[in-house]
């Protein structure tokens, strides 16, 4: 029966909870059904939070307790360490003898005799609503396991009426906000100037913040960063007048104040509860006024602060604002902002006006002149008139046409006096109608009314013009009117080219950087505004400068031209493409929603570049290197996301093409390094930096030394020894690896010669050619030149070159490795079976030797590398080359080479590069006397 009673009530309150009642009639209903539940109870207490996060009481039984009614009992968790628990963990604690628990308030267990104890959390989905004790005044509860599980549900129904009042309540209060943001929006579109808007502001300001103290300072036009006082509320408890004459007596300078400054400059809302307390503000203004808080708001339209909006407070007291009145201030702030900002736009283009009508009158006044006489002079002044190079015509009073000159006849394309009697409407159009309304009062004149427009021709054409209209005067009175005009039609032809050409690129007709800077820079200012995101796609088209080369720049306009047309076409459509310059494009995406999105469209950038391009005759495939820069995590201005996405873009460069790669934090330092490594590397050979170390190559069936690669170093007087990898890119990029290859192919041979004159054995030297260098023309002859000046005999010399080398210029490659064979010197294929890997080469061109990579040799006893490796050495065999293995670094892998009839190693088994000192010590049979000369 009990059950029934407790299922019944609690489908009750599921209804009561449906139907919106009240909330406090509700809780209360709550309290009622937990009391009549667990009738040990004496008392029954809700608590619900305060603003400043403690918990007061809202409703239970009995309404007084000592005195006191249930809302004057705050929960002090310094001393009640029960309830401090259950808000912190929001579990249930059941205390059943007090005297034994030290956690509930030992001042209320005293007070009221309490034995046992029962406090619940109001929680519905992890959030906390509020508190429910249960407790006895000297009698204990002794509550069982059903009994609280009752009590609980009564209480979770509880939390599900909170929080369908918190709701209810946050919906109505965003209702409220809406519609205080349509009425602002509605009074400020009425308010017709500064006085007005400000009083609106001020009005709904106040309203929400519930403090009627707001001044607004704006900044002077004409006095850079000069912030002027302008108008107080007048709900303030100063008058305008008194406080404009504070500030003049204390003669405060705002542009000087750390405070109004800080908000200008950071553009963000500032909020000082003591101002006695803070450094910032101006103490003497503050005691001057009587201020002892003050909020700041700053006024910005378009990016640009037009002043600050001061709520200050004149009483010493603790104010506090939620977030959701100072958001709706600020969107109060905001709306005022824009309007403030179009009037102060009004009042400049005013002055414009009325400064260009000054100059069209004095103008026109001299005019007037000339055709006041024009009206009365004879035969020779009127073949003045015909000789004017300018278009002129008269109107009568009824706007017809009552003169025009030959100049104004042929370029309008009229037949002499076809004009005269005609209405003014032939040459203005129907769209002018508004603008020249006659009638026969002599009071009326246009006061060298200046205008540029479009007359219309004969034929219906509009023709460009500048024109005055003047009133003709006799005595006092007017009897008509006179217009001169001048064909602009070259003039505007001018400014569109001039205006073109400053904003976009003449070979793609894409924005320049010019324009692209100018979007992005808009785009920065509403991102930073609206809190959005940014992201600038920079693309280098691979391979561009061979293709502009070997086709010619004609070609190399016209893929230009088709690469600007597919990136167009695959991007967004508020997305702005540019080029940089050469073949360096941009793809601008303002109000991007995240890297996910910016990788959709990177991807779709890759695509369109997956299918060829058609030059005339020739279809050419080319790939695009991207670097993407996001902000505002990669910078805050045009100049840091355009140099970041640069460095990204260089970045994907060291991949293969069609890579992208997304700027991040160290990509900056390791450009910076790579200048750092550039300069100091055109010092280096002046400076005797770069040096020569030699790697053994060994014969493994009687392992004696048959030869050595020269590998050069760069000995960095304060880095120390910087690897190849760092620095050799670096060389081939600015072309130093030309001077700095021949240096080493010179000291290698030279080191060479002098092993075999001291009575060393006939071992070889094998020097690396890079591409740089095999490109030359002159190789062959340098070659050449050194053997001969060194006396080194030239099968001694044998040089490395890789498979790509090899593939890519095919003509000058055979040519110059004929030569080379020719005179004798060998020609080794080094990482065979890494690059192009074309069979085709092996039989057509004059090679000796095939170095197996040391990444199969490394990976031996996988079963495809071992199967490669077998197939390089059995075809090296096949095709009567020596064939040598690159890092061998274990008996097992030389053992396993050298099963293989490969007995040709080089590897840090055998030895790792060394001075050509420990050379001489280590492998050649030198005399004591001969191995201590230094090489």
């Amino acid at each position: 029966m009990k059950d029934q009673t407790r299922y019944s009530r609690l489908a009750n309150i599921t209804k009561m909870i449906n139907t919106k009642l009240e909330l406090r009639e509700m809780l209360q209903y709550v309290t009622t059904a937990i009391s009549e539940e667990i009738v040990q109870c004496d008392s029954v207490g809700i608590y619900l939070p305060e603003e400043d996060g403690s918990f007061r009481g809202y409703v239970g039984k009995p309404e007084l307790i000592n005195g006191m009614s249930l809302d004057m009992h705050v929960i002090d968790t310094n001393y009640d360490l029960l309830a401090k628990e259950v808000i912190e963990t929001q579990k249930v604690i059941y205390i059943p003898d007090t005297s034994e628990d030290s956690r509930p308030d030992p001042r209320a267990v005293q007070g009221f005799q309490i034995k046992s104890l029962l406090a619940l959390p109001i929680s519905y989905e992890q959030e906390l609503y509020g508190l429910v004790f249960l407790f006895d005044y000297g009698s204990p509860m002794n509550l069982t396991e059903s009994e609280i599980q009752s009590v609980e549900a009564y209480v979770n129904m509880a939390a599900v009426a909170i929080r369908n009042a918190k709701n209810l309540t946050h919906k109505e209060n965003l209702l409220a906000e809406k519609q205080m943001l349509l009425d602002l929006t509605r009074d400020l579109s009425l308010s017709s100037n500064m006085q007005e808007v400000l009083d609106n502001c001020f009005s709904y300001v106040g309203r929400v913040l519930k403090n009627f103290n707001p001044a607004v300072h704006l900044v002077d036009p004409l006095a850079e960063r000069s912030i002027l006082p302008v108008r107080l509320s007048k709900d303030s408890d100063w008058t305008q007048e008194d406080w404009m004459a504070t500030h003049q007596a204390v003669q405060f300078d705002m542009s000087n104040d750390a405070l109004f400054q800080e908000v200008m400059r950071t553009k963000k809302a500032l909020l000082v509860y003591d101002v006695m307390q803070d450094e910032r503000p101006n103490h003497e203004m503050c005691r001057k006024f009587g201020i002892t808080a003050m909020y700041l708001f700053p006024l910005i339209s378009m990016g640009e602060v037009l002043g600050v909006i001061a709520v200050v407070d004149f009483e010493k007291k603790e104010r506090v604002y939620s977030d959701a009145d100072i958001q709706l201030a600020q969107s109060i702030v905001d709306a005022t902002a824009s309007t403030i900002s179009n009037l102060l736009y009004r009042e400049k283009q005013e002055v414009i006006i009325e400064d260009r009508t000054m100059e069209v009158r004095a103008k026109n006044k001299e005019l007037e002149m000339v055709v006041t006489e024009l009206r009365q002079i004879s035969r020779e002044r009127e073949l003045i008139l015909n000789s004017a190079g300018e278009g002129i015509f008269g109107l009568d009073l009824e706007g017809n046409i009552t003169f025009c000159n030959p100049a104004a006849e042929n370029m309008l394309g009229f037949e002499k006096d076809e004009l005269i009697g005609q209405c003014y409407h032939l040459i203005f159009g129907g769209k002018n109608l508004d603008l020249l309304k006659f009638s026969a009062s002599a009071n009326r004149s246009w006061n060298n009314f200046h205008l540029e427009e479009s007359f219309f021709r004969k034929d219906g054409t509009e023709l460009p013009v500048e024109y005055v209209i003047s009133s003709i005067h006799e005595g006092d009175r007017i009897v008509g009117d006179v217009v001169t005009f001048k064909d602009i039609t070259q003039r505007r032809q001018m400014e569109e080219e001039i205006r073109y050409h400053a904003y976009f690129d003449s070979v793609t007709d894409l924005p320049n950087r010019v324009l692209l800077k100018d979007r992005l820079n808009q785009g920065i200012t509403y991102a930073q505004v609206d809190g959005g995101k940014l992201a600038l796609l920079y693309l280098d088209l691979d391979r561009f400068k061979l293709l502009n080369d070997t086709l010619g720049h004609t070609s190399g306009d016209h893929l230009l031209r088709e690469v600007a047309l597919r990136l167009s076409s695959c991007v967004p459509k508020n997305a702005t493409v540019s080029r940089q310059g050469g073949d360096e494009f941009t793809v601008f995406l303002p109000d991007t929603g995240g890297k996910r999105e910016v990788l959709r469209i990177v991807n779709q950038v890759i695509t369109a570049f997956s299918k060829p391009f058609y030059l005339g005759e020739n279809e050419i495939f080319i790939t695009a290197s991207v670097g993407i820069s996001m902000f505002p995590e990669n910078g805050e201005s045009s100049e840091e996301l355009i140099k970041n996405a640069d460095t990204a873009m260089y970045k994907a460069k060291e991949m293969s093409g069609n890579s992208y790669h997304f700027f991040s934090t160290g990509m900056d330092t390791r450009a910076f390094e790579i200048v750092k490594y550039e300069n100091a590397l055109y010092k280096a050979l002046d400076n005797n930096e770069i040096e020569i170390y030699y790697q053994p190559q060994i014969d493994y069936r009687d392992r004696t030394l048959v030869g050595v690669e020269a590998l050069v170093r760069w000995n960095h007087p304060t880095e120390g020894l910087i690897s190849p990898d760092d620095f050799i890119p670096i060389a081939e990029e600015t072309g130093l690896i030309i001077p700095i290859g021949e240096w080493v192919l010179k000291n290698a041979c030279k080191q060479l010669k002098k092993w075999h004159d001291m009575g060393g054995p006939p071992i070889s030297v094998s020097v690396n050619l890079s591409v740089r260098q095999f490109e030359q023309n002159n190789l062959f002859s340098t070659v050449k030149s050194i053997l001969k000046k060194i006396n080194l005999c030239p099968s001694y010399l044998h040089l490395e070159l890789t498979e790509n080398q090899i593939i890519k210029n095919t003509e000058i490659t055979l040519k110059t490795m004929e030569q080379l064979l020719d005179l004798g010197v060998k020609i080794a294929i080094d990482d065979f079976g890494t690059g192009y890997s074309s069979l085709g080469y092996l039989k057509n061109f004059p090679i000796s030797t095939l170095k197996i990579d040391k990444s199969f040799v490394q990976d031996l006893g996988k079963s495809d590398v071992t199967a490669i490796t077998n197939t390089i050495i059995t075809l090296a065999q096949n095709l009567n080359l020596s064939v040598i293995a690159e890092g061998v670094e274990t008996l097992e892998q030389a053992e396993f080479l050298s099963a293989r009839d490969c007995f040709l190693m080089q590897g840090y088994y055998f030895g790792s590069p060394m001075t050509a000192d420990k050379i001489a010590r280590d492998y050649l049979t030198l005399s004591p006397a001969e191995k201590g000369i230094s090489y």
